[in-house]
């Protein structure tokens, strides 16, 4: 079987609104999938949906082919989660909620010891392993959710809105540990922080208006806007183009637009995913 993990007509309702909306997914070992969207767009209940944490309205979860849950505690079994608010004790030492959260999972007490030696070396927290949590920085924090997410050596891991809040040395470092641990998993993680993802993720899946807008690596999906992407002087600022963002440039200001008749003074530009994204998601603030 091709794929690992599929939905089918995924939907779930809240009464009179629809958070996720007949989603169809084919999700592969191997790779590292984002999930990438506005907030509100229905990535974190997709979330949900795939960790069992909510029932579908309807539609469909399959794991190698069966409903997860059916499957029930053997799916868990194969699954690590970390959640976007990550709940922890500030006075345990990452050791102590280590062994604390091994315990709730009924993992064999002899194979304890060593699975933790091996995640708080693989998260890169071995030399402070006996300091309480509450002196941790945020992204530290972080790296004990991935090392209690990892206790199981599951097949399929799921990170919501991973690298929130944490400073750019802490993204890079919390990037590289990511890409570590995809080789022989599922790694599905969901974030509104392009250029995150953009590095990250072999795959992006785009959701739009709570459906599946598309399933492309991020050079496909940039590459949808290659010739439509420029560099313009700031001062030539003129509401027929789309703005995408701004920088400063050796002579001055630049703006970065969309248009498909650009100024005779503009410079094409190579697309990247955020100028997709904006490209994409242009309507929907207004």
């Amino acid at each position: 079987m091709n794929y690992i993990i599929t939905t089918e007509q995924l939907t779930k309702k809240y009464k009179n609104f629809v958070s996720v909306n007949k989603v169809f997914l084919h999700i592969r070992k191997g790779s590292i999938y984002g999930f990438l969207g506005p907030n509100g767009a229905g990535k974190t209940t997709l979330i949900k949906m795939l960790t069992t944490l909510l029932f579908p309205t309807s539609g469909h979860i399959c794991w190698k082919g069966e409903d997860i849950y059916a499957l029930d505690e053997v799916y868990r079994g194969h699954l690590g989660y970390l959640p976007q608010e990550f709940g922890f004790y500030p006075n345990y030492t990452p050791r102590q909620f280590l062994r604390y959260a091994a315990a709730l999972q009924c993992l064999p007490k002899r194979q304890v010891e060593e699975r933790l030696n091996q995640l708080l070396e693989l998260v890169g927290l071995d030399e402070v392993k006996n300091k309480k949590m509450r002196q941790f920085s945020g992204g530290m924090l972080r790296r004990v959710g991935i090392a209690q997410a990892m206790l199981n050596n599951p097949h399929i891991l799921i990170l919501d809105e991973p690298t929130t809040g944490l400073d750019p040395k802490e993204r890079v470092r919390f990037r590289n540990l990511i890409h570590s641990l995809a080789a022989n998993r599922i790694v599905i993680l969901s974030t509104h922080i392009v250029s995150d993802i953009e590095t990250i993720a072999g795959q992006i899946i785009m959701l739009k208006n709570h459906r599946v807008f598309c399933c492309d690596s991020p050079l496909a999906i940039s590459a949808q806007f290659q010739g439509k992407i420029f560099e313009i002087p700031a001062s030539n600022n003129k509401p027929e183009y789309f703005l995408l963002s701004e920088r400063q440039g050796e002579n001055g200001p630049l703006m970065r637009i969309m248009s498909d008749t650009p100024p005779n003074d503009a410079v094409a530009v190579t697309p990247g995913l955020e100028d997709a994204f904006l490209a994409i998601f242009r309507d929907d603030n207004k």
